[in-house]
């Protein structure tokens, strides 16, 4: 039996297909990201969904359709099957007691990248990739140093200066060479590509969507909640998007269990939520365009969603599309209001960017968009504990004598 049924690399645009046995970075007709394919009559043929109950609590259990060929180059801490938690308190106050949170913050290095990292890296070693760039709001690169140093890879990150602080050190443990811009991703992007083009083939570039097998890491995801709702699926997912890897996969793993016949129905309504301060998705979501535009002055405090310009927004907005989904807009406000509501209610210290998907679960549900009957599932994709500025603490200091009444 085949470990991986990796078929090819397929452009995500222009469809051009490109050899999956050797490193590729953007597709070479039209720039565009490739997306690994898999031979699915192949998986149906060896694999069905009984046969997963007996594999480990992990991503790697999904093997057959992950692009890596050899088990002895799988690189894992652990990852994948992070619970998915009824918020009864929380999702009563809003109106959706259906509500449910997928929680990436139990997962290794604290964020959802650890997915991507885990089988990117995977595949870059097996590719023969000896050393890693990237451009990063904070936790890819921290996850992509981690799981670079246990494959015995180097890595070259580059953050702005204003990313979480415990992403930096994440990178400086691992032995990563970091490097931080006075800028945007979109800099530290730029600061990258200028050094992989001066390699000479010496550096590969793992830039968001640069690289075909993060996206593959991502769905693992939406293969997760599908498993774990008995292979149904909910009515709404709603995903904070900056780069929007994540609710790429999420979709392309739907679409290929529906392929395989593992679930059936209409597709779960995708959400993508972004911030006030920087929504080039829900910019352009709401003016009917196919792709976003550059936006300005790009700020908030959820930094992972702090993107100007993603590349592959204009898969982001057909997976919007193809789903009868929509996208919405936070402001910093809302999202830290709801951070500590859900704290409060649920006990969940969620991430700025998960918060900011609560908040619009709130306004979805009050506008009417989602029904008080209809099962949610909010993406948190970090530990609130990597962000811990979003909690001011004003506590009084007792002296070592004092009682309290």
């Amino acid at each position: 039996m085949s470990f991986s049924h990796l078929s090819h690399l397929e452009c995500g645009r222009c469809g051009a297909v490109h050899d999956s046995e050797r490193p590729q970075n953007l597709c070479v007709t039209c720039g565009s990201p490739l997306l690994a394919r898999y031979d699915l009559a192949a998986v149906r043929s060896a694999l069905s969904p009984d046969d997963l109950a007996r594999r480990s609590p992990d991503l790697w259990r999904y093997h057959e359709l992950l692009p890596v060929r050899d088990p002895r180059a799988v690189t894992t801490l652990g990852e994948g099957m992070t619970p998915l938690l009824p918020m009864a308190r929380y999702g009563e106050r809003i109106g959706l007691p259906r509500l449910l949170m997928k929680d990436e913050g139990l997962i290794p290095t604290g964020s959802f990248k650890a997915r991507g990292a885990a089988v990117g890296v995977s595949r870059a070693a097996e590719l023969g990739v000896k050393r890693l760039a990237m451009p990063t709001n904070g936790n890819a690169g921290a996850a992509w140093s981690l799981y670079g140093a246990r494959a015995g890879l180097t890595a070259t990150i580059v953050m702005p200066v204003d990313a979480p602080e415990i992403t930096r050190r994440e990178c400086v443990a691992s032995g990563t060479d970091l490097y931080l811009v006075d800028g945007l991703i979109s800099d530290a992007g730029r600061i990258v590509g200028e050094l992989v083009a001066a390699s000479d083939g010496a550096v590969f570039d793992a830039s968001t969507l640069k690289e075909p097998y993060r996206i593959e890491g991502k769905k693992t995801m939406g293969i997760e909640i599908a498993e774990q709702l008995g292979w149904r699926t909910p009515d709404v997912i709603l995903y904070p998007t900056g780069g929007g890897v994540g609710l790429i996969g999420i979709h392309k793993a739907l679409d290929e269990l529906r392929q395989l016949g593992w679930i059936s129905g209409p597709p779960p309504r995708l959400v993508a939520v972004q911030a006030e301060g920087c929504a080039p998705i829900v910019r352009a979501f709401e003016r009917g365009e196919r792709e976003s535009r550059p936006w300005d002055g790009a700020r908030t405090v959820a930094f992972g969603i702090n993107v100007p310009k993603p590349l592959g927004d204009f898969l982001i907005l057909q997976a919007l599309a193809e789903t009868s989904g929509t996208a919405v807009a936070v402001t910093d406000a809302e999202l830290l209001a709801e951070l500590r509501e859900v704290a409060a209610l649920e006990g969940a210290f969620v991430c700025p960017e998960g918060a900011a998907a609560f908040a619009a679960a709130r306004k979805l549900r009050a506008s009417g968009w989602i029904g008080a009957d209809e099962q949610v599932v909010v993406l948190n994709t970090g530990a609130g504990l990597k962000y811990p500025g979003t909690v001011p603490v004003d506590a009084p200091v007792l002296p070592v004598d004092a009682h309290l009444t």
